[in-house]
């Protein structure tokens, strides 16, 4: 049972959105799989709204190999036409060559770096960037962050990594804290 607690406006549509937003949203993530997954889902998420892709997660993960970005790289063009089919998930044929050319950019980006989250946390210096929203009216899309993020990554061959999608990979991967002051996330 989840306590009665304040949060952030958006939390409080279902159930699965009010986990998401107590247990994970705004945690710092550093396992390179958790980076991976949350790259892949925002990607989809483009032009969609979280809830509908959060509710869709499960099927996700078994669509996309559980996350693994080295089985991902792989993925061949029957493993895109039995996406196409998958009903659980977003059919979208470019999100879903986008996922599948990204999974070979994050392994480049691992190769060079030692891993994802080496590479993606420098941007914060490896800190979180705590905000001190009042009013979810002033929670940003994107952010001159975001924009730089967006454009490095876009530079190493990432796709659907635009400055909004990345913003909200920063923010479910607790490189930005976005909880509203009055939450008790913040």
């Amino acid at each position: 049972m989840i306590k009665k607690r304040r949060r952030c406006d958006w939390a409080t549509a279902d159930l699965q959105m009010l986990r998401y937003h107590d247990e994970e949203w705004g945690t710092p993530v550093h396992d390179d799989r958790k980076l991976f997954e949350f790259l892949l889902l925002e990607g989809f998420q483009a032009g969609l709204s979280w809830s509908t892709i959060l509710h869709k997660r499960q099927n996700f993960r078994e669509a996309f190999a559980r996350f693994d970005p080295k089985k991902v790289a792989w993925f061949s063009a029957k493993d895109k036409a039995r996406l196409m089919r998958n009903a659980g998930i977003i059919r979208n044929k470019l999100k879903i060559d986008a996922a599948i050319s990204n999974a070979k950019a994050f392994l480049a980006v691992q190769k060079e770096f030692g891993s994802f989250d080496k590479y993606i946390w420098e941007f914060v210096n490896h800190k979180p960037v705590k905000t001190k929203l009042r009013d979810i009216k002033r929670l940003p899309a994107c952010t001159p962050l975001s924009d730089t993020v967006s454009a490095d990554l876009k530079k190493r061959g990432f796709k659907f990594v635009g400055s909004t999608v990345v913003y909200a990979h920063m923010q479910a991967t607790g490189m930005v804290n976005d909880h509203l002051v009055y939450c008790w996330r913040h």
